[in-house]
C-alpha cells in the first residue's frame, strides 16, 4: 500500500551536487544531448567520483543508523538526467553503499514541481534555474559551488554552517544595508533590537535540524550548527533575540564584523556553508563545501544594489563638492 514520507528532513540532491560530473556535463554543453547520452550508457559501469555534496548526504543518511526505530533523513535524486542516462548515477550510489532508493529522473524538465511534490525541506544542486525556481516556491535551496577542493574527510559530527540576512533571516535588513550604507543598518538594528527578525528561506530548514538534535543527548548530539555572519555589535542583540524567540538553539555564534569567513569555517570543519553572496563563498567554498541561497526575487536584489550604487556615488560627489 502506498505511504507518505514521514522522515523530519526530506533532501532533494541533483546527481552533479552528489557526483562529480564536470567532464559529462562539458561533453553536454559541447557535443549535445545525444552524445551525453551516449557516453553515459558506454560509461555505466564507471563509478563517478563523490561531488561536492557527497560529504554531507553520506553523513545525513548515517543519522538513520544512530536512530533504527524511525528514519530521521530521505534522500531523493532530483535530476534532468532521463532514464537511459540514470545506471551510472544509481550504480554510483549502490557502489558507495548510499541509503538513496528514489529518483525523480524529469528529462530535462524543470524540477520545482516535483520537488513540490516530495515536500522536499533542502534542495541542493548545481543547476542555478533549478535552485531559483526552488527557492521562489519557498523550499531551502542551495547552489553547490564545485570547486573540485579536497576537503576534511569526516567530521565526528555533521557541521551545518549558515550566514544570517537573507539567509535564516529574511532580507529585510539587508536591504537597508546595501539601500543606505551601514551607519543606517545599525541604527536600524538597535532600535529594533527587541522585534524578532522575519523567518528567511532557510529558518524552517534550521527548525527542522533542530527537532533532529532534540531526539539525542545533548552530549551525544551528531549534528553541529553555526551561525556566521557579517554582523557586530550593536547589529548583534536582534539576532540572539531573534533565535530566543524561535526557540532555536544555534551551538556556535560568529559575528564577524565585516572579516573574512573562510578561516573561520576552516576551523568549525563545516561539512557545508550556506550563504547569499558570492563575496563570501569563493572563498569559502576552497575549504568547506558551499553553498549560494539566491534571492527569491533577484530582479528586485538587482534594482536594490544598483540605486545603492547610485546614492553612494551621490553622496561621494557631494562630499567631493565640499573639498
Amino acid at each position: 500500500m502506498p505511504y507518505e514520507l514521514n522522515s523530519p528532513l526530506i533532501v532533494g540532491v541533483s546527481s552533479s551536487a552528489l557526483f562529480d560530473l564536470s567532464h559529462e556535463n562539458t561533453i553536454f554543453e559541447t557535443r549535445g544531448l545525444d552524445e551525453y547520452v551516449k557516453y553515459q550508457i558506454e560509461h555505466e559501469k564507471e563509478i563517478l567520483k563523490p561531488g561536492p555534496g557527497f560529504k554531507l548526504i553520506k553523513s545525513l543518511l548515517q543519522l538513520n543508523e544512530l536512530v533504527p526505530e524511525k528514519r530521521l533523513v530521505e534522500v531523493i535524486i532530483m535530476s534532468r538526467n532521463n532514464a537511459n542516462s540514470s545506471l551510472r548515477i544509481f550504480n554510483s550510489i549502490n557502489h558507495y553503499n548510499l541509503d538513496i532508493i528514489r529518483a525523480a529522473l524529469t528529462g530535462g524538465m524543470p524540477i520545482k514541481p516535483y520537488a513540490e511534490a516530495f515536500n522536499i525541506n533542502l534542495f541542493l544542486s548545481t543547476h542555478v534555474t533549478d535552485v531559483q525556481d526552488a527557492i521562489n516556491s519557498n523550499i531551502p535551496s542551495g547552489l553547490i559551488y564545485n570547486t573540485k577542493s579536497k576537503y576534511k574527510e569526516s567530521n565526528e559530527q555533521i557541521k551545518l554552517a549558515f550566514d544570517g540576512d537573507a539567509v535564516i533571516f529574511s532580507d529585510e535588513s539587508e536591504k537597508i544595508y546595501k539601500r543606505d550604507g551601514l551607519e543606517a543598518f545599525s541604527n536600524h538594528e538597535k532600535t529594533n533590537a527587541l522585534k524578532p527578525l522575519p523567518e528567511g528561506p532557510f529558518a524552517n530548514f534550521l527548525r527542522l535540524i533542530s527537532q533532529i538534535q532534540n531526539e539525542f543527548p545533548i552530549d551525544e548530539c551528531p549534528i553541529r550548527t553555526a551561525l556566521v555572519t557579517a554582523r557586530s555589535s550593536p547589529a548583534h542583540e536582534r539576532v540572539i533575540r531573534t533565535l530566543q524567540a524561535w526557540d532555536i538553539k544555534i551551538d556556535e555564534v560568529f559575528f564577524m564584523g565585516g572579516v573574512r569567513k573562510a578561516e573561520i569555517l576552516k576551523a568549525f570543519g563545516a561539512d557545508i556553508f550556506f550563504d547569499d553572496q558570492h563575496t563570501h563563498l569563493k572563498d569559502s567554498a576552497n575549504v568547506v563545501p558551499s553553498a549560494r541561497v539566491p534571492y527569491k526575487n533577484l530582479s528586485e536584489q538587482i534594482e536594490l544594489f544598483e540605486e545603492g550604487n547610485k546614492d553612494q556615488k551621490i553622496k561621494n560627489k557631494q562630499q567631493d563638492e565640499k573639498k
